[in-house]
């Protein structure tokens, strides 16, 4: 899939039982994988084992799962409790009826220090044909082929804004557009709802202020 080295590719099926059988989980998240999921496939395998790239110091190795759908929806719990225990860096490919999005999430090694990862976030792209999706693997070692997945996944939220700005610098000036962001349409609630001129002034003014600080980030 994605064009990816024929060397990467691993194609096994996992039982999506394995996820959720004998697995401290959640009711709710078993439910998500009985319901919403029909099969799993491990396509792909991107290490320095299985494509000519040098060792990352942050990725070790990119897993591509395709994940196929009963439905358009998933809840991203599921894709959290993979991620949490797959101790590997995952590109998922979710398909129903033909159509695929990409998701990914933005995965740090866990602050206790374990092997553990944490998922920060996750982006992903709209509904594309197979052909269309927006992955090309780029780079010269797993770091950057990872850091150049979750960039082209993520598109313009990601943007470079500052040379040898690093992905983690851009995931956190994405948080922060985010926050402004909802701030902003809070403020235009209020304003809505004002009736005292010189508050409804006030409240412009601080959203002035909001708007101009979300467009110098």
């Amino acid at each position: 899939m994605l064009g990816l080295p024929k060397t990467t590719e691993f194609n096994k099926r996992i039982p999506k039982q394995k996820f959720y059988e004998n697995l401290d989980i959640s009711p709710a998240i078993k439910k998500v994988f009985v319901d919403q999921v029909k099969t799993i496939y491990w396509r792909n395998k991107i290490a320095t084992t299985t494509v000519n790239l040098a060792p990352g110091t942050d990725v070790n190795e990119i897993e591509v799962f395709e994940v196929k759908l009963s439905s358009e929806m998933l809840d991203e719990g599921m894709l959290r409790q993979m991620d949490k225990e797959i101790p590997y860096h995952i590109l998922f490919l979710l398909e129903y009826q033909k159509k695929y999005q990409a998701w990914i999430g933005y995965k740090e090694a866990a602050a206790s220090g374990t092997a553990a990862f944490k998922v920060n976030k996750y982006y992903h792209t709209d509904w594309l044909d197979e052909d269309e999706l927006p992955m090309k693997l780029e780079g010269l070692d797993i770091d950057t082929v990872y850091e150049n997945f979750v960039r082209q996944i993520a598109g313009d939220k990601l943007q470079v804004t500052e040379a040898g700005e690093s992905l983690k610098d851009s995931v956190a000036r994405d948080d922060e557009i985010q926050v402004l962001k909802k701030q902003i349409d809070t403020l235009k609630v209020k304003i809505s709802k004002e009736k005292q001129i010189n508050r409804q002034m006030q409240l412009n003014t601080q959203l002035k202020e909001l708007k101009k600080k979300m467009k110098e980030m």
